[in-house]
Parts: C-alpha cells; sequence; structure tokens
C-alpha cells in the first residue's frame, strides 16, 4: 500500500485546527449582539439562556482543542478576544438595563482597554509582549462571569440575591484593580528588559 504523503496528513491536521473550535468561537462572538439586544430589551430570560449557552461552548472548543490536538495560533487569538468580548459587552447591558453600577462596569472595561493598548503599544515599538494571563487575571475573570451568571439569572428568574451580589461586586472591583497593578507591572518589566537587552 502506498503511503500518504507527510505533507497530506499535516495539511488534514491544519484543516481540522482550523475549523471546529474556531468555528464554536466565532459562534460566540456572533451570539453578543443577541445577548446584548436581550438584555436591553428586557429579555432576560433569553439573554440567561444564551449567555450559558456561550459557557458551554467556551468548554466545548476548548476541550476540543486540547484534548483532541485542535489549538492552532488563531484559536488561542480569538478566543480570548471572544470571551472579552462577550463580558464586557454583557456588563455595559447589564448597567444600561440598571443591573450592574456604572462605576463597576466603568473600571472593568477600563481594564480591559488598558491591557490591550499595552500590548498593542509593544508591537507598535517593536517589542512585542507576550500573552499570559496573570493568575489574578484569571481568578478575575471567573469572578466576572460568576456576576454575571448571578444577575442574569436574578433578573431573569425574579429571585433575590442582591447581598451575594453585592460581595462579588467589590471581588470583581479588588481583583480588577490587583489585575491592573500585576499587567502594569509586568508590561513595565517587558519593556525596560528589552530595552536593555538592545
Amino acid at each position: 500500500m502506498q503511503a500518504v504523503p507527510p505533507g497530506y496528513i499535516n495539511g488534514l491536521d491544519r484543516g481540522v485546527r482550523l475549523g471546529i473550535p474556531n468555528l464554536i468561537t466565532l459562534g460566540r462572538i456572533i451570539l453578543v449582539p443577541i445577548v446584548v439586544w436581550a438584555i436591553t430589551s428586557g429579555e432576560m430570560r433569553v439573554a440567561f439562556f444564551l449567555f450559558v449557552a456561550a459557557g458551554i461552548s467556551d468548554a466545548v472548543d476548548g476541550f476540543l482543542a486540547k484534548r483532541l490536538h485542535m489549538t492552532s495560533e488563531l484559536g488561542a487569538l480569538i478566543d480570548p478576544l471572544a470571551d472579552k468580548a462577550l463580558i464586557v459587552s454583557i456588563y455595559v447591558a447589564l448597567s444600561i438595563a440598571g443591573a450592574l453600577p456604572i462605576p463597576l462596569v466603568i473600571l472593568v472595561v477600563s481594564r480591559d482597554i488598558m491591557i490591550v493598548s499595552g500590548f498593542m503599544l509593544s508591537w507598535v515599538v517593536g517589542k512585542p509582549m507576550p500573552v499570559r494571563p496573570h493568575p489574578v487575571s484569571k481568578a478575575n475573570t471567573a469572578a466576572q462571569i460568576v456576576l454575571a451568571t448571578l444577575v442574569l439569572a436574578e433578573e431573569a428568574f425574579g429571585f433575590d440575591a442582591s447581598l451575594a451580589a453585592k460581595v462579588i461586586i467589590a471581588l470583581v472591583a479588588i481583583l480588577t484593580l490587583l489585575s491592573i497593578a500585576f499587567y502594569l507591572a509586568e508590561w513595565l518589566r517587558h519593556m525596560n528588559s528589552v530595552g536593555a537587552g538592545h
């Protein structure tokens, strides 16, 4: 039997890597305006179930990418962007709906703008900074997701979770400030070390 050329196998592998997980991620991005519309239209149950579906899709594409060796550079780039786009959009929409305090949303959005701007600046000046999520940032993202889920569930099903929401709001604020401090310190260290190397 004739052996299959290695390039053909690699070509198929690359095709798969650019396929299912990234399509799921793109689907999550498409959900963003729909969830925002649902929240601003008062369709909180629709928003809640769509957000849960987005969370499940995130777990599924992560499973496929890692367990079935379908990771790709594109996926590594767009997956966190999809997550951030969804969370930030939901926070802004919930603040417009009066379900989240505006100062918290400004803090969360400002933090993401600052981090993206820092990465872009490092790239523009020829000192690209590697994308390595800090443990505090991961904890912050998890707390943001828990808060969004709780508030959406509270709005959708009409139960009172104000005490728990206040605690998690405080936690998100603290973790966001810590994340800003850690990223800023890491960014300054990276820029100075690269400059010293040259």
